[in-house]
């Protein structure tokens, strides 16, 4: 960074894209026992959309991918890194972003995986930020994408954590540029945090390595279920709303700032009563929250950035604006970026 001047790195494009077929609560009801009164109340969500057929998280990136390249105004050539967040993947290796590089038809570039769940997209762009500012690359390509409907248990048993998650991924291209002072639009600082004593309160059993002797996927440990997502809600309610607060308040201090100095808020979208409360907590007014779970539901590492893109097409988000970012996952992991848009 010494080396680089003001070089920044600023979002030039964002792109987002769901499946088309949604599954509102009362599709839900008879399925999982539940209600759409039970859901709303608790979450906040009214629908998400699942994929159907062979589509996998790779094939949701592609369509964000491109959507945020054409707003961008480059050429797809351009591109020189792809950095893809996501806890869904295509196969257990290798990582989705060389699916996604070679659908994009993006050959000799480098892509990697980020496994930091729904904190997926803010570690993404810390990571892209640092390899921009230090000059490694110009052009990133940010993508968090998600297929959940494929791996949650469809049962009354899976019925907490079944009604929480959607399929949806959401893009952004990153470029350097030359920031003359703090109005220029460009990323302005990151914290990121985590704490893996947490890990087991939210995850995901099997398959794995860590099952003890035997392979890393067997009968039994399907017979218990543990491939489906467990979740201890109330840890992870409590932690959420501490974590993000926590990390916002640091990163607008450090940042020289204070909540009304930002324009629009972009929470991480997994549970609508943990955003207000954050929101209650830091003083945030209501009408500076940019809230999309009640559509979607939980896309993890895609939540944030389809937010940046239905607000801009909702006319809320608007280049200069000051935004500040902020997400909890499973890790636990957490953290907020603030920026000019």
């Amino acid at each position: 960074m010494s080396n680089q001047g003001n070089r920044r790195a600023e979002i030039i494009g964002v792109g987002a894209y769901v499946p088309p077929k949604v599954f509102t609560n009362f599709d839900l009801e008879e399925m999982l026992n539940t209600s759409d009164e039970w859901i709303q109340q608790r979450t906040g969500i009214v629908q998400r959309h699942w994929v159907e057929g062979d589509i996998g998280t790779s094939d949701l990136a592609v369509k964000a991918s491109e959507e945020a390249i054409s707003e961008a105004g480059i050429d797809k050539k351009d591109i020189d890194c792809i950095i893809f967040a996501t806890l869904s993947p295509d196969h257990d290796f290798p990582g989705s972003g060389c699916f996604l590089q070679a659908k994009l038809d993006l050959p000799g570039i480098a892509a990697f995986d980020i496994r930091q769940q729904c904190t997926g997209f803010i570690y993404g762009l810390s990571m892209a930020d640092a390899l921009i500012r230090s000059g490694q690359f110009k052009n990133i390509l940010l993508v968090g994408a998600e297929v959940h409907s494929k791996g949650l248990d469809l049962s009354p048993e899976g019925r907490n954590v079944s009604v929480l998650f959607g399929d949806g991924a959401g893009a952004v291209v990153l470029t350097a540029k030359e920031a003359k002072n703090d109005e220029d639009s460009q990323l302005f600082r990151h914290n990121l945090h985590a704490d893996g004593s947490y890990a087991k309160e939210l995850w995901v059993a099997a398959p794995g390595t860590g099952n003890g002797p035997s392979h890393r996927l067997s009968p039994e440990m399907m017979e218990e279920k543990l491939h489906y997502p467990y979740m201890n809600g109330r840890q992870v309610f409590m932690h959420a709303v501490k974590g993000m607060s926590r990390s916002l308040t640091q990163t607008l201090k450090e940042q020289e700032m204070t909540v009304d100095d930002v324009d629009l808020f972009l929470f991480h979208q997994a549970n609508l009563r943990i955003n207000d409360k954050v929101g209650e907590m830091m003083g945030i007014s209501s009408d500076k929250v940019f809230n999309t779970i009640q559509n979607y539901g939980n896309t993890t590492a895609a939540t944030i950035p389809i937010g940046m893109r239905d607000a801009i097409k909702a006319g809320v988000l608007k280049k200069g604006m000051t935004v500040a970012m902020a997400a909890f996952g499973s890790g636990f992991t957490w953290g907020s970026t603030v920026m000019r848009y």
